[in-house]
């Protein structure tokens, strides 16, 4: 078994850091990790990308700056601990393991025991890059795309047999250790098994039915967007398991769902996509009202009364033992037909007739909805890919963002962190890029409980203003994108404006710079059209 320092690590930090070029960072990353065997690749890959646990695990270490400092101030400047022998990487990360574990009375004092003696053990240099890595701040300019082209040189693997493993496992860590143990033959023979949710596939924005048509070379399938939460529900015989596009499972907080997907969904072994959603008065709950269902487990009883959940399926991934994701989506439509019953079924329709498209459109938004999916018949089901088989058309722009920074608020808002800085993620380097900033879009009450997030989530202070953990996504609505000198993006959001605080979505969920650029050209060339 190979054993790795923590030293070593904080070594290939500080190189990644002051490397530049993406080409040499990857040769880096891979030379690293080609030597240090599965279980420690597994690590490193978490902690560059900027993770400690895999987002299905639902873990979290609980420690706040506040803590921190806490526990820095009662460490004598310089103090260590003098071991017989230095850390290796392994007992590092069980260590935040096992803080994260700590629960029940007394637990934030424990926390702050062992963080302090982890602490004590550590260099300068290593206390810096595990609090980095603690807030999720690495700054070493590597993102996970950046890991899967190491996997794949280290392994002398296709790259896109190494993407495709990553779409059904979505977990880098995981992957990055099946993928030193088990080398390229292994991962080519991922794929998706039942009760390990995968990634849900991801839509592009456009402005109008008749791009999606031309997109789409004619004809769409149409369906109503809903405003809900998704869901992917695992189901083989009794036994049901629901999870969120988190992959978190949520099974105990949809008993209704798990006995409506027994009762009514045909199929003995089967994975579906969907939304759930809520009526009241034959109109949509919002969204943020449906998340009181998913987060609130203590006020289930109540809230299964007052917030009774419909599923809305719009795709299957898996039936009675067959993966179904490389058929395309007419053919898995019609397996979705034969096992689900219509009223459970997303609204749509089939055309190729601008017109007929254009009042469907109208039907879901009178409805109370967001808008329409447009889907390409013959595409087939990418896990965690956005790309443009499958279109979102909705009657506002806008983008899911993550807050970075808030300001203190004045007047009315005074003691409130109310003005915050929004980014987006920055496919080339990995981090997060401001593209502006905004006040407005959030209620009292969500100004009140925001404030306490982001206190929970500072990294450091300058003066009113806070930085935080990337953690918060928000769905932002903008009039234009602008070019900008002020961000390091280049661009800005005009009149930004919060729509929805995004509790269901990781901060790498939020829309990309590329894509941003991408609607900055398209939105420049619509008004060109329009002009002439």
């Amino acid at each position: 078994m190979v054993e790795v320092l923590f030293k070593e690590f904080v070594s290939l930090c500080k190189k990644l850091e002051k490397t530049q070029s993406r080409k040499e960072k990857v040769r880096i990353l891979t030379e690293f990790m080609s030597k240090i065997g599965p279980d420690n690749a597994r690590i490193v890959a978490l902690l560059i990308s900027g993770k400690i646990f895999p987002e299905y695990e639902d873990l979290k270490l609980d420690v706040g700056l506040s803590t921190v400092y806490k526990v820095l101030k009662s460490l004598k400047s310089g103090q260590t601990l003098l071991l017989e022998k230095p850390s290796t990487l392994k007992e590092i990360y069980n260590s935040l393991r096992r803080i994260a574990l700590i629960r029940g009375e007394g637990s934030r004092r424990k926390k702050e025991e062992s963080l302090r003696s982890l602490l004590l053990s550590l260099s300068e240099d290593e206390r810096e890059c595990l609090l980095r890595a603690i807030f999720g701040e690495m700054r070493v300019g590597v993102n996970e795309g950046m890991i899967l082209e190491a996997l794949s040189y280290a392994l002398r693997c296709n790259l896109e047999v190494v993407r495709r493993a990553y779409m059904f496992i979505g977990d880098i860590g995981e992957l990055t250790s099946k993928a030193f143990t088990n080398g390229c033959e292994g991962l080519k023979n991922v794929t998706l098994e039942l009760f390990r949710p995968v990634k849900p596939m991801l839509a592009s924005m456009v402005y109008s039915v008749v791009e999606a048509l031309k997109e789409h070379g004619g004809i769409c399938a149409f369906e109503f967007k809903y405003d809900g939460v998704r869901i992917q529900v695992h189901k083989k015989n009794d036994k049901v398991r629901i999870f969120t596009r988190r992959l978190t499972d949520v099974t105990v907080n949809l008993p209704d769902i798990v006995d409506l997907v027994k009762n009514n969904i045909k199929a003995s072994t089967v994975v579906l996509d969907g939304e759930v959603i809520s009526l009241r008065n034959g109109k949509p709950l919002p969204f943020q009202e449906l998340v009181k269902r998913i987060r609130r487990q203590k006020e289930l009883p109540r809230l299964l009364r007052e917030i009774p959940l419909i599923p809305k399926f719009f795709d299957i991934l898996f039936l009675d033992g067959q993966v179904l994701v490389d058929l395309p989506y007419k053919e898995r439509w019609s397996f979705l037909e034969e096992n689900v019953d219509a009223e459970f079924l997303s609204e749509r329709i089939i055309t190729e007739d601008l017109k007929e498209a254009e009042n469907f459109f109208k039907k879901s938004i009178e409805s109370g909805h967001e808008g329409l999916m447009a889907k390409d018949l013959s595409s087939v089901y990418t896990p965690g890919i956005r790309g443009k088989k499958w279109l979102k058309i909705k009657t506002a722009d806008t983008i899911d963002a993550v807050i970075v920074a808030a300001e203190w608020g004045h007047g009315r808002r005074r003691g409130w962190l109310s003005d915050y800085y929004l980014a987006v993620l920055d496919d080339f380097s990995g981090g997060f890029t401001i593209v502006g900033k905004t006040f407005k879009g959030l209620t009292d009450e969500e100004f009140k409980e925001m404030t306490k997030r982001l206190l929970q989530l500072k990294v450091r202070e300058e003066g009113y203003r806070i930085f935080v953990k990337p953690s918060i996504v928000v769905e932002v609505a903008y009039s234009e994108i602008q070019k900008s000198p002020k961000y390091r993006s280049g661009l800005a959001l005009r009149f930004a404006r919060i729509t929805r605080i995004r509790y269901d979505k990781s901060p790498y969920d939020v829309t990309t710079l590329s894509e941003l650029k991408r609607r900055y050209e398209e939105q420049f060339l619509r008004k060109q059209r329009r002009s002439k």
